[in-house]
């Protein structure tokens, strides 16, 4: 992925999509963003063998696991924005003081941290769309190339995404973005807004150092 971003269209056939659907049917929604955890439907789902699974492996090794989910759900209802920013922090079953991780941080009881570059360039962001997702209704915007920018600071960000230009991930029910985690990305609120659900998941390539552990699925 030399631009760090890759459509993949019709990847989930029809049938798995809506199989999926039913499955997260039940899961309610009061954030504009999910975290998936303990269902074994979904990693199934996400599995080695799996569509998801297959992209990721070859991307990243036999050894890739999901290590995180998230049901994105924007609608009438639940419009938010998202401003340009990367996906910098991970989360792990519990603090252990590791050089080149941190600062630490803890969310919704989960311990967070920003981990070294290389963990993060060693990740790939696999983004299934569920419903189809036109200019109109938010698409996630990505500004290509700046995966290989290392860790952006916020003041650079506008100069940055001004340089490399923005991108726009137009999707059909069924098809699949692939992006490098790092990656600057945002969303804007839907101008015509219907429902967008995606589903977000962040493959590894293999363990984390020095008994660190992986929050996980």
């Amino acid at each position: 992925m030399t631009i760090g971003a890759a459509h993949l269209p019709g990847l989930v056939s029809a049938e798995s999509t809506q199989r999926l659907c039913n499955n997260l049917a039940p899961v309610p929604l009061d954030r504009p963003g999910l975290r998936l955890r303990g269902s074994a439907e979904i990693m199934q789902f996400l599995g080695p063998d799996s569509a998801l699974g297959r992209v990721a492996s070859g991307l990243l090794g036999a050894g890739s696991m999901p290590v995180r989910a998230l049901l994105f759900d924007k609608s009438p209802e639940t419009n938010w924005s998202v401003g340009w920013h990367q996906d910098r922090v991970i989360a792990v079953r519990e603090r252990r003081e590791v050089p080149g991780f941190g600062p630490w941080s803890v969310k919704d009881g989960i311990h967070h941290v920003a981990p070294p570059v290389s963990v993060l360039n060693s990740m790939v962001t696999i983004r299934l769309h569920l419903d189809p997702v036109g200019p109109d209704n938010a698409p996630l915007l990505y500004a290509p190339g700046t995966h290989r920018q290392g860790v952006i600071s916020v003041a650079e960000v506008p100069a940055v995404v001004a340089r490399q230009g923005v991108k726009v991930s137009l999707a059909a029910a069924g098809d699949v973005w692939v992006y490098a985690t790092l990656i600057l990305h945002a969303s804007a609120v839907a101008t015509v807004p219907t429902r967008r659900r995606v589903l977000h998941v962040d493959y590894a390539a293999g363990h984390l150092p020095d008994g660190l552990t992986w929050l996980g699925l």
